[in-house]
């Protein structure tokens, strides 16, 4: 393993990053001033864009005959969202989690999840395949839309985007100056804006060629980065001896959730909590529906191959932990710092061991042990646990709510 590479990767990210930020910029601009609401935005346009480095690298690493470090970014990525981001955002502040996620996207994820493995189990998703998951991510989306304007949502939000941000670009009614005003009549000399200020306050706020040149430039970033990040990938695979889905599922992954990783943490520091959730359940749809469906249309041969160990083991582990935030968010709608530090410590128990079965470390036998006979049922214990508590607290407030109301009708009759 050369330095180099390691900078391919490192470059790689921040390539990605970079990329993804002009990109849900300039095409959320492009959208409001298309007369798409803030909502639509939302759960659109800042939804897919935070999938647009996982998309970079899955279709880099495709046309490149890379199926398994494809494979192990998708993969990888909705299990560090769910485990690792999820959990680093609710050591911060407890999560809320909206109805809506509880009711429809957290099932419609499972389900996802589940249909992947299904379509996964004969070592391919094929073209007919990859175009049905595309299909159910755009019937989510319209499911979305749907209730979102049916319960009125929209109105809380209105004015953001999905990251709790006002949305770039949304253009404002233009003041006319009044007699003798000019473009610096209403501000003081020393306070006019310098080149810089210029440049940041059209990147903040663009009009249509600037948001047109920030969508070009951002992916240009996107397929730049993308290309380095899996060059590099490719060699430190060949010089370690493993495989591209291990490094797919670890380095890769990790990098190209960073964009999910900055939005949840900054909404969860600025106490938008329901937030950061549903960003995390919304890019793992759009992974499993655009990041996995799309390159299996575009694959070589027609259809994506799926490396064995992926089938017997990682997206088995995906599912887990897409159904282990059921419960979680279905107990009081929230997800809590023990929680999170329940995933956050799965998350580095399920690194360690694909490492160490990777590097067939001698400590492997050992480590599987322990986490077979200790760990995994201590969490089935602790979550079975938490379901149970917040249940009974639950049953508990309903008779209370009961008992006031017995009262109120007693004292009406009295």
């Amino acid at each position: 393993m050369e330095l180099l590479d390691v900078g391919r990767i490192v470059l790689g990210v921040v390539l990605l990053v970079g990329g993804a930020e002009l990109l849900v910029r300039g095409a959320a601009s492009l959208a409001v001033r298309a007369g798409m609401s803030s909502l639509v935005v939302g759960l659109t346009v800042v939804a897919a864009a935070t999938s647009t480095p996982e998309l970079a690298v899955t279709l880099g690493a495709v046309l490149d005959g890379e199926t398994g470090l494809a494979i192990g970014n998708v993969v990888g990525s909705n299990i560090a969202n769910i485990l690792l981001i999820l959990g680093a955002s609710a050591l911060i502040a407890p999560l809320a989690v909206r109805r809506v996620l509880v009711r429809m996207d957290i099932p419609y994820l499972i389900g996802l999840a589940i249909l992947t493995l299904f379509f996964a189990l004969d070592g391919r998703i094929s073209r007919l395949e990859g175009g049905i998951l595309l299909l159910l991510l755009g019937v989510h989306t319209a499911l979305a839309l749907w209730l979102s304007r049916r319960d009125g949502d929209g109105q809380a939000g209105e004015g953001k985007d999905a990251a709790g941000r006002e949305p770039p670009g949304e253009p404002t009614a233009p003041r006319s100056p009044g007699p003798g005003q000019g473009a610096t009549a209403t501000k003081p000399r020393s306070l006019a804006k310098g080149p810089w200020q210029v440049v940041l306050a059209a990147y903040r706020n663009p009009g249509v060629l600037v948001a047109i040149l920030l969508v070009v430039v951002g992916v240009g970033l996107l397929v730049l980065g993308a290309r380095v990040l899996v060059t590099g990938a490719v060699n430190i695979a060949s010089a370690m001896g493993v495989s591209g889905l291990v490094i797919g599922l670890t380095v890769v992954a990790i990098g190209t959730s960073l964009p999910e990783l900055a939005t949840s943490l900054i909404a969860a520091l600025r106490g938008e909590r329901d937030i950061a959730v549903g960003n995390i359940v919304g890019s793992c749809i759009f992974n499993l529906g655009l990041v996995l469906g799309l390159p299996a249309l575009l694959a070589p041969g027609g259809g994506l191959e799926i490396p064995g160990p992926a089938i017997a083991l990682d997206i088995p582990l995906m599912i887990a932990a897409t159904v282990a935030l059921a419960p979680v968010a279905f107990t009081g709608y929230r997800v809590g710092r023990r929680e999170g530090g329940l995933f956050m410590a799965l998350y580095i128990a399920y690194v360690g061991f694909v490492v160490l079965d990777a590097t067939r470390h001698d400590a492997l036998e050992g480590f599987t042990t322990v986490m077979v006979v200790l760990v995994l049922p201590l969490v089935l214990l602790t979550l079975v646990g938490t379901v149970a508590f917040d249940l009974g607290r639950r049953k508990e407030r309903k008779a209370a709510d009961a008992g006031q109301d017995d009262e109120i009708d007693r004292a009406w009759r009295t």
